[in-house]
């Protein structure tokens, strides 16, 4: 049996897209998936299952939330090992904590969207692109920046979803086992 990390991607957000994390459990639970966690409200869901493919995993959260929440999310799987790549990845690692953010893609990148995203610059902000993930670094924090998960959406043509790095360190820890 495997852990894995599903990352939701704009529930309780303002007045949409609510859900439960007590009902987002259940709701998981009732479709075999094991050992449900949930962290903060913001879609971060643990669990174990002897199911295999990340991509069939998105599908089968996804069909579920569809079903039982009546509306669409964004789904990304993760196993705890590429957390701990991504965050050992992070070109910004040396600054300071709360201005570090992950910016995780649900697929790599067309090199040719990349390569005229890398020729953009933002103030107070800086940002490095790899298959998995866009590191930001926003000196004056997330809610501030222009370099946010929509536009890389848009600008690379990818889903994605962004956490911190005390979400990504949490995630982490709780998939490890004792």
């Amino acid at each position: 049996m495997k852990t894995y990390i599903a990352l939701l991607r704009g529930i309780n957000l303002g007045s949409h897209h609510k859900i439960k994390m007590t009902d987002l459990r259940e709701s998981l639970e009732h479709i075999g998936l094991q050992n449900v966690q949930t962290y903060i409200q913001s879609g971060n869901v643990i669990f174990e299952t002897d199911i295999n493919g990340k991509e069939k995993l998105q599908d089968i959260v996804h069909a579920s939330i569809l079903k039982d929440f009546g509306f669409e999310v964004p789904i990304l799987v993760l196993l705890g090992n590429e957390i701990e790549k991504i965050l050992e990845g992070n070109p910004f690692a040396k600054e300071e904590e709360n201005k570090l953010y992950y910016v995780l893609l649900k697929y790599p990148p067309e090199e040719a969207l990349v390569d005229q995203f890398n020729e953009q610059q933002f103030e107070n902000e800086d940002f490095h692109i790899t298959n998995e993930c866009v590191y930001l670094l926003c000196k004056k924090g997330y809610g501030n920046a222009k370099l946010n998960n929509n536009l890389i959406e848009r600008k690379l043509k990818v889903e994605a979803t962004t956490r911190n790095l005390k979400t990504m360190q949490k995630l982490l820890e709780m998939t490890a086992k004792d």
